[in-house]
């Protein structure tokens, strides 16, 4: 079972994620809370596996929330920033403080189910259109002169990490070419078809790419590699 706490100040919207998530046999809602600050502690106490966050809450914001809960070494949750605004300072915020995940309100039922199932098997999920803007904002802000962490070295067969901080464990062409699907947006079944692989196969390399990029989940190593410079 996937082990879903659901935060948000409205009463009515909570009752609505529960009623969603309920028809799922495979989730569970383990709680709720209206606040940050009760996010951080329910987190802690009820240790689910995915935790739907409002940004706008009194008390505690849902970024704040956010930061606190993964820099708990005790949660291992994913989150999925569900808001009603869609804003770029929300987006950037929410990524920065270790958001698996950022959904609009106005999002159908399924892209909620398909969201929370995603984060369980340690996605990313973001949709297509934010997913580029993360993609621009990065690639417009990282100046020419910057060292590039991440290469495809051409001919060499290996990706390899060469900046400072930036874990130096190499890629193989393969696990490179899965990380450049990952930044497009492409889904394990879209990186499978792309590259004529088994889903399992991708699971395989998308699991040894975040292993040795240090990342948490999969838009983390689209924007590791993306703020690094990727070639």
């Amino acid at each position: 079972m996937i082990r879903v706490l659901i935060v948000d100040d409205h009463a009515m919207l909570r009752a609505g994620f529960r009623t969603i998530l309920g028809t799922q046999s495979d989730v569970e809602v383990v709680g709720e809370a209206a606040t940050g600050a009760e996010a951080v502690a329910a987190a802690v106490r009820l240790q689910p596996d995915v935790i739907t966050m409002d940004v706008q809450m009194p008390d505690m914001d849902g970024i704040e929330a956010t930061r606190r809960i993964v820099a708990d070494p005790e949660v291992t949750a994913s989150i999925a920033i569900v808001t009603t605004f869609d804003r770029d300072d929300y987006l950037f915020q929410a990524l920065d403080a270790g958001a698996g995940g950022f959904l609009l309100k106005n999002a159908g039922p399924e892209e909620l189910i398909t969201a929370v199932r995603a984060l369980a098997a340690g996605d990313g999920i973001l949709a297509p259109e934010v997913t580029r803007r993360v993609l621009a904002r990065f690639a417009a802000s990282a100046p020419p002169s910057a060292p590039v962490a991440l290469s495809i070295a051409s001919g060499t067969g290996k990706a390899t990490g060469t900046g400072s901080g930036v874990p130096t464990e190499q890629l193989t062409d393969r696990e490179g070419e899965v990380l450049a699907l990952m930044a497009d947006a492409r889904s394990n079944a879209e990186i499978a078809a792309a590259l004529f692989i088994g889903e399992a196969t991708v699971k395989t390399h998308v699991s040894r790419v975040l292993q040795k990029l240090g990342a948490r989940d999969r838009v983390q190593a689209v924007v590791l590699a993306h703020r690094h410079g990727l070639t």
